[in-house]
């Protein structure tokens, strides 16, 4: 999802969609927290957001522990997003702990961006597959801004031939960049009082776990097909409609219980 320019902290307050879950996320969170639980105010958690957020490692250390938020909802292999939700669970209920508010706030930040880009439709398109097909070397060549942006070719007319399928009408790039620019246009101005977590939610990751939770939740946006109707006609009312109504809830309610289920593993830590 889109999170700003990232050339500064604030450049996603207004039209930033990870921001806008964090805020909503933290709004409703309130409703579920014990007494005792310290968890840090959105201001706090935005500051990693953005130019501290992600994203902003990007364009700042290109391939060089750069988080990779896709998941293949069809490879049950494919864990690598999973291990890394965890393991924000896990720093985020030692920070609690410790009342550690900084990093409290940086495991959450980091945490909710994971839970939604694996929620996002297009971070389900197998994009590491598609750039080593249109490289030829790994994603570890992708060192800087321009070798990100340039796809390189054996020839000058390949090179073309590869930058177009990237970059041009319906490229890889240029279609994941719409969709995610379509979701920061129709959610803006939306509340989402929906994305509140139901009893049922909750009694399901407390008694499965979160990832069991989050896997299913994965399969439910992959059932939803959007990014193939997006593929075919681009925006329409029934995909902001649905954006609005099923996948940003969906999104919101799992970040909740990605930030509860680190509180709870301190309760149950405490209890031992």
């Amino acid at each position: 999802m889109y999170s700003g320019t990232t050339f500064h902290t604030k450049s996603g307050n207004l039209m930033g969609v990870h921001q806008k879950i964090d805020r909503v996320a933290r709004r409703h969170i309130v409703q579920l927290l014990p007494s005792w639980c310290n968890f840090p105010s959105s201001k706090e958690i935005l500051h990693f957001e953005g130019n501290n957020g992600p994203d902003g490692i990007k364009r700042k250390s290109p391939a060089v522990d750069e988080p990779w938020h896709f998941i293949d909802p069809h490879d049950p292999n494919d864990v690598a997003l999973l291990e890394m939700i965890d393991q924000h669970i896990t720093n985020l209920a030692a920070a609690l702990s410790a009342n550690n508010c900084e990093r409290a706030a940086f495991e959450a930040a980091w945490m909710a961006h994971a839970i939604t880009d694996g929620l996002t439709p297009p971070h389900h398109f197998p994009l590491e597959e598609k750039l080593a097909q249109l490289r030829g070397e790994g994603m570890e060549t992708r060192n800087s801004l321009i070798k990100k942006s340039l796809i390189p070719g054996e020839t000058v007319l390949k090179t073309l031939r590869n930058n177009w399928e990237f970059w041009g009408a319906k490229g890889v790039m240029t279609m994941h960049l719409a969709f995610e620019a379509g979701v920061a246009s129709v959610v803006a101005y939306q509340r989402f009082a929906a994305g509140l977590p139901q009893q049922h939610d909750i009694e399901e990751v407390r008694r499965a776990g979160f990832r069991a939770f989050y896997l299913g939740c994965v399969n439910q946006v992959a059932d939803m097909a959007m990014y193939e109707k997006f593929a075919k006609t681009g925006w329409t009312t029934e995909l902001a409609r649905q954006t609005n109504r099923q996948l940003m809830p969906l999104i919101i309610r799992a970040v909740v219980l990605g930030w509860l289920s680190a509180v709870w593993l301190v309760e149950e830590q405490r209890a031992r």
